[in-house]
């Protein structure tokens, strides 16, 4: 187990659809259930550490929201996500994980009147919104294979192979709905962030693909971020 990297903190953790949350919930924490505003809250403790999940709901505003919401709420100092995407390249297998080392809003294009590529924040050197490096390089330690990429984010599900094709160019391979606004969110109020992703639908699948793998992969995503929340 690699040393820990950071004394008590508070962390947030914020996972999209009930499927997904479902992997925390059926793990063996003591979870407090908080109803704040009308969100509801699970509370636990790993190591000496407080930890705060949420189910955001699909799509960057749910998600910005979520995150906005614990920061303020409960003053986290990292945000983890944990979750499935789709693969925007061949050869990526269903169950194949990754590390997102750089968000990229593919619906975001400020370029016709700033001084911006598409998809690009007037405030940020690169058209990726970054990640943190130091909790990229935890994860990797607890599972040296793992995969970095960009992720492609947006407020569509990306079903039609041209599509897939098109956010491919971005030089991204995978893809979801929700980390784009995470990480704006995380990297405004200057909050750690870290994404593990895991693939639910491949380049030639469907949303069908994606309801018949959603729970085996969000399990095996939530397998890692709980390995990486255990080394914090």
């Amino acid at each position: 187990m690699p040393t820990r990297l950071f004394e008590f903190m508070k962390i947030g953790m914020i996972i999209a659809i009930e499927k997904e949350l479902k992997s925390f919930l059926e793990s063996n924490y003591e979870v407090e259930t908080l109803c704040v505003k009308n969100r509801v809250v699970y509370k636990t403790k790993i190591n000496d550490n407080e930890l705060y999940v949420i189910k955001s709901g699909c799509g960057e505003i749910d998600a910005a929201s979520a995150c906005q919401f614990l920061i303020d709420r409960f003053e986290v100092e990292i945000m983890l996500n944990y979750g499935v995407t789709g693969a925007l390249v061949e050869g990526l297998a269903v169950s194949d994980l990754f590390v997102v080392k750089g968000a990229i809003n593919h619906d975001f294009d400020t370029s016709c009147i700033d001084d911006v590529l598409p998809h690009q924040y007037c405030d940020v050197d690169s058209v990726a919104l970054p990640l943190d490096n130091d909790l990229i390089t935890l994860a990797l330690s607890i599972k040296p294979d793992l995969r970095i990429c960009n992720c492609a984010s947006g407020d569509r599900f990306i079903e039609k192979l041209e599509d897939k094709n098109n956010l491919a160019k971005l030089d991204c391979v995978i893809c979801d709905m929700e980390i784009a606004g995470i990480t704006r969110t995380c990297m405004l109020n200057n909050v750690r962030v870290l994404s593990i992703k895991c693939i639910s639908d491949t380049i030639d699948g469907d949303g069908q693909m994606f309801v018949e793998n959603v729970s085996k992969a969000s399990a095996k995503a939530f397998d890692l971020i709980d390995k990486i929340m255990k080394a914090l």
